[in-house]
């Protein structure tokens, strides 16, 4: 089974930015134990746009498709057997991370 796992940082109170090197030993563990399928941090939301086509006419917007004090700020994808190994991993990844962290699964 595979999962969305969304790193979550709140802007009112950010996570430690100083969690690189344990983010990169963490990633590397999980594709030593076979769960890493894809990951990515994500820029700013300032740096975001939204393309809404469903009318008439596309409509394209500056920022984040909703304001929020919490935003997604990376993205992880794991395989894992399932639910359980993978709320497991999460929990490690929270606190490595310094943030909230969402697990769900594809359908």
């Amino acid at each position: 089974m595979q999962y969305l796992v969304s790193v979550i940082d709140d802007k009112s109170e950010p996570g430690s930015t100083d969690r690189q090197p344990l983010i990169s030993a963490f990633n590397e563990r999980l594709i030593a134990e076979g769960y890493w399928v894809f990951a990515g941090g994500l820029a700013d939301t300032t740096a975001a746009t939204v393309i809404d086509n469903r009318g008439e006419q596309a409509v394209v917007s500056d920022g984040p498709f909703v304001e929020s004090k919490e935003y997604l700020a990376g993205v992880w994808i794991w395989e894992a057997p399932d639910l359980d190994v993978a709320l497991r991993l999460a929990t490690e990844a929270s606190k490595i991370c310094d943030r909230k962290i969402e697990v769900r699964p594809f359908q």
